[in-house]
């Protein structure tokens, strides 16, 4: 088995040593420097406070002395700067003042969104119910379209630079960069793994050349869609980033059954009621797939350090999961290489095995960072 090595604290230099340690504090976050934060927002606590399902962040719902509760967020240290959490937080302001239902940050006291507390960035927000939906019908794909054509419409006025794109080198060639060098690639699959990885990174860098980008949501799932009171509501918008529209336009279907992509033509005819979108850019979504695929093994590997990691997927690191991992990245590969598209064409040649001629169904599951059974 094989997982990322540990890292002696005598082997670190200052600097690091003090990230490290800023580290440590966010994921033994304790309820009473919770409190704390929310305290220093101004805001009156009962002191009752409970965790909420979030990976990357830490979150917590909190009550405050009137009964209402807000949300805090606690953002894992190293992953943004202040100026790209503002950015977040300025894209979700502006679709709040176009009446989109996306939740804002709350003000602190001195007007800002983020404050820091062990140097740790948090922000507040106002508790937003609803329920995740299960799966899409064609009347509420539609109207997710709908939704998300607003989005970008805010999102193309936005030429934030804070935020980041969404490229190869940050999805795979950096995650794959880490594996390799950190040695959490077992020797066996070592050279297959990062042949595919490299071949997707090409593909997508190949396609998504002149295609036009704008800010997005980034992340947008079932596990992201709230349904209250008629409306839907689009959450955590963590992922923000500049990059291709049709990224917001495959995770809440991305099968490649019938029914799925019956479900996309209804979300993409919703969309398109609202703006246009080149419906050639649609050859991306493979390529985007693959990528998130590596992004996805590279997210657990450098996280497994956090105990809710290992908790959460204890087969990581298995000769299994590697095999696994290795096999369905080359047959991704492989499909792209089997594109009709001119466009989406990379030659593989003899570099990758033959496809499964029956790959498994694909579920929305395959690609939630924090989704729950």
């Amino acid at each position: 088995m094989t997982h990322p090595p540990d890292v002696s604290a005598a082997d670190l230099s200052t600097t690091e040593r003090a990230s490290a340690e800023v580290t440590r504090l966010f994921v033994g976050l304790t309820p009473d420097r919770v409190l704390a934060a929310v305290d220093a927002a101004g805001l009156e606590t009962t002191g009752l406070c409970y965790p909420l399902n979030s990976f990357e962040n830490r979150v917590y719902e909190v009550e405050l002395a009137d009964r209402s509760r807000v949300v805090a967020k606690f953002y894992r240290p190293g992953r943004w700067r202040r100026g790209q959490v503002e950015a977040e937080h300025r894209f979700l302001a502006a679709l709040a003042a176009e009446e989109i239902p996306a939740c804002p940050a709350l003000p602190f006291p001195d007007g800002g969104t983020v404050a820091t507390i062990d140097g740790i960035l948090y922000s507040l927000w106002r508790r937003q119910g609803g329920r995740v939906p299960d799966e899409l019908d064609p009347a509420t794909a539609a109207r997710l379209g709908r939704l998300v054509a607003r989005v970008h419409t805010v999102g193309s006025r936005l030429a934030d630079s804070d935020r980041p794109d969404l490229d190869a080198d940050r999805y795979a060639r950096q995650p794959v960069a880490w594996m390799a060098e950190s040695g959490v690639l077992p020797p066996s699959i070592r050279d297959r793994y990062l042949t595919a990885a490299a071949a997707i990174a090409d593909a997508y860098e190949q396609q998504v050349d002149g295609v036009g980008r704008h800010l997005l949501h980034g992340d947008l799932h079932l596990g992201n869609l709230l349904r209250r009171d008629g409306l839907l509501w689009l959450v955590d918008f963590d992922d923000a980033c500049l990059g291709p529209p049709v990224q917001d336009l495959w995770l809440a279907v991305p099968g490649r059954d019938e029914e799925s992509l019956r479900l996309r033509q209804a979300l993409l005819a919703g969309y398109e009621e609202l703006r246009e979108l080149d419906r050639s850019t649609l050859a991306l979504i493979e390529p985007l797939r693959g990528l998130r695929m590596i992004r996805y093994t590279g997210w657990i590997a450098r996280r497994w350090h956090d105990p809710a990691f290992p908790a959460a997927w204890p087969e990581f690191g298995s000769d299994d999961f590697w095999r696994t991992a290795t096999d369905d990245l080359e047959a991704q590969a492989r499909a792209l290489g089997t594109r009709p598209d001119p466009r989406a064409t990379v030659d593989l040649g003899a570099r990758l095995p033959e496809p499964p001629e029956d790959p498994s169904e694909l579920t929305n599951a395959d690609y939630f960072w924090d989704w729950e059974n």
